[in-house]
């Protein structure tokens, strides 16, 4: 009887090391994943000078961590071709929620027609923007 008991035991504790292995191996989904909105054109009425060839927004939120210092990348573009204005969260949120935003920091770079360009989500760099707009006006 001892003998039977101790094969069940094993029977099981072989049965569980199995199924434990086999769901190690099975390959899981990856969880949902959301989708940052990114505008692909922006009234430009909305923002300040709308007669400025390039318009830059940032989009950003008090709480955003990555957001900090982004302003200041930014800014040194602002001239008589390019504004460059940063929309908050939340002081400026219905101007968010209008173009759908979900994630910060975003920064797009319109045309003279609103029409988006090129668009950073996430943190970027000077360059990297410099870039780009460099690239658009030529």
């Amino acid at each position: 009887m001892t003998t039977r008991i101790l094969l069940a035991v094993l029977l099981v504790a072989a049965v569980v090391a199995v199924a434990g292995a086999m769901e190690r191996r099975r390959r899981r989904d990856a969880p949902t994943q959301g989708v940052p909105v990114v505008p692909v054109q922006l009234d430009r009425a909305d923002f300040p000078r709308p007669t400025a060839p390039w318009l830059v927004v940032l989009f950003t939120s008090a709480a955003c961590a990555s957001c900090a210092g982004l302003p200041e990348k930014a800014r040194p573009l602002a001239g008589p071709e390019v504004e460059v204005v940063e929309v908050g969260f939340p002081e400026q949120r219905a101007l968010q929620e209008r173009y759908g935003i979900t994630a910060v920091p975003l920064t797009v770079v319109a045309d003279a027609d609103g029409v988006v360009r090129a668009n950073f989500v996430g943190a970027f760099s000077a360059t990297d923007l410099w870039g780009a707009l460099a690239d658009l006006r030529s």
